[in-house]
């Protein structure tokens, strides 16, 4: 075998500055956009991505020359970018974010909680290790 085969699956979790609900409906598609090319440029295969106002959540493919810290570095910086440039306002994320690594046999199922995280957050069916600190600390969020 020449190049390496791998199948590196990573669940990532971030959040918006002081948890602002920055992503609203006219914002989300254009971050969303933005990742999404971000993680092709870098070799990364997005399988979803998800979140609501104040977060994201993006389950991905990733290629053995990108490390994690680097991935999330370029797909923050490059999404904050695009939405103070676009926009002329202010924009950034948190500093810190989440990182799981997947098995391909739980690829299936962690998709589908990414995508359907505005109805996991109203329902309160969350998997509260993967969320942000904050929202495992709210008594509503429950399992």
């Amino acid at each position: 075998m020449r190049e390496p085969w791998t199948q590196l699956f990573v669940h990532l979790v971030w959040s918006t500055w002081d948890r602002a609900p920055f992503l609203t409906a006219q914002i989300q598609p254009l971050v969303y956009d933005c990742l999404q090319g971000e993680c092709s440029r870098l070799g990364a295969d997005v399988i979803a991505i998800g979140g609501i106002e104040d977060h994201v959540h993006l389950l991905a493919r990733i290629p053995t020359t990108v490390s994690i810290a680097g991935l999330v570095k370029q797909l923050k910086g490059s999404s904050s970018h695009l939405v103070s440039h676009r926009l002329g306002e202010t924009f950034k994320w948190q500093g810190g974010y989440g990182a799981f690594t997947v098995s391909k046999s739980n690829v299936p199922r962690v998709r589908s909680y990414v995508l359907r995280q505005e109805e996991h957050h109203r329902h309160g069916t969350l998997y509260l290790e993967v969320e942000p600190r904050e929202a495992r600390a709210k008594p509503s969020s429950t399992v």
